[in-house]
């Protein structure tokens, strides 16, 4: 603001209610012509800072305070809910001391005047909401298409999403209707590691993702070996009983990936014997055979050293015992 335009807002700032001095009831002077013409250009440059003012801030180039409490979440979220409480305290922390350094970025929300959508810096806006403390934030007139790419160039910036996140924002925007070619820009990668993102976010149940977490040294090569265990027939059930283990919470988000891989690649242990009834024994109490049930089979096992050739006896009889089996069944 120049001088001339701050002398000419102090010259009105006192006000019409301000008592007349001996000075100011001298008789009024003629006011030269080039003196009116200098105060109109004055007033004329007041008006042009305002306009000026008014534009930068619809344009979002100045920040604002806002009530934390009327800024969103993004629609299409491309982090996990912040499990980390020491590092949003570390934040609190650097609010109280230095103030929030860097504003965050929003948009209106486009079905809910007055309440705000977030760009980046959702840690942010929680820190403030803790503190109750408005949040420094730019506005700006975002399409869902500058919202994504938006976000994606923040996070890309200060490269700290995990491959987790960043495969699951991919699946998000792909099942959103988003053009692949926008999801490359929005995350600063090529086509082919677009698509690997989107293949093994889909591969992964969204229920474990959630439970395992952000998994910050957890990469590529071994969340594809996850996907890969979860096709085989069972390994889902082994993941859910490993996550329903009461320690499973009380883990860290890489030993929760680890503790679900570990279950997943265990071999399932042979069933113990239920009873004396599962093992067939001769007049004078030799062992003969005895039944192992595992899943879906049962097992008779005989000594081969031993009862070799009474093992291929019992398999030549094996199907008229089953017929007889099934005729007294049926009569029953």
């Amino acid at each position: 603001m120049s001088k001339r335009t701050q002398s000419v807002r102090n010259l009105f700032a006192a006000g019409p209610d301000v008592a007349p001095t001996a000075e100011s009831r001298q008789p009024m002077q003629r006011v030269a012509s080039g003196a009116v013409r200098s105060l109109k250009d004055t007033f004329s440059e007041v008006e042009r800072d305002y306009e000026e003012l008014k534009q930068r801030v619809a344009d979002g180039a100045l920040p604002l305070d806002l009530d934390p409490t009327l800024v969103d979440p993004s629609p299409f979220a491309d982090r996990f809910a912040d499990q980390d409480v020491t590092a949003i305290e570390a934040l609190k922390a650097s609010f109280l001391e230095h103030g929030q350094e860097i504003p965050i970025l929003v948009r209106a929300h486009p079905s809910e005047p007055g309440r705000y959508q977030i760009a980046y810096g959702h840690r942010r806006v929680r820190a403030a909401k803790e503190l109750a403390v408005p949040v420094k934030a730019y506005v700006r007139d975002l399409s869902d298409d500058r919202l994504v790419v938006a976000q994606g160039i923040e996070n890309s910036a200060r490269e700290d999403l995990t491959f987790i996140e960043r495969a699951a924002f991919s699946l998000k925007l792909e099942e959103g209707g988003f053009q692949r070619s926008l999801i490359q820009t929005a995350l600063s990668v090529d086509r082919q590691e677009a698509s690997k993102l989107i293949i093994v976010a889909r591969a992964i149940p969204g229920w474990l993702v959630e439970v395992i977490g952000r998994a910050p040294k957890i990469g590529r090569p071994r969340w594809q070996e996850l996907a890969d265990l979860l096709k085989n027939e069972g390994s889902e059930n082994k993941a859910r009983k490993a996550a329903e283990d009461k320690s499973f919470a009380h883990k860290s988000s890489d030993d929760r990936f680890i503790a679900v891989v570990r279950a997943i690649k265990a071999i399932d242990k042979p069933a113990k014997m239920a009873a004396d009834a599962l093992v067939a024994k001769s007049t004078d109490g030799v062992e003969i055979a005895k039944m192992a049930i595992s899943g879906k089979l049962c097992k008779i096992q005989i000594n081969r050293d031993r009862d070799e050739a009474f093992a291929k006896f019992v398999m030549d009889q094996i199907p008229s015992l089953y017929a007889n089996f099934r005729h007294s069944e049926s009569e029953s």
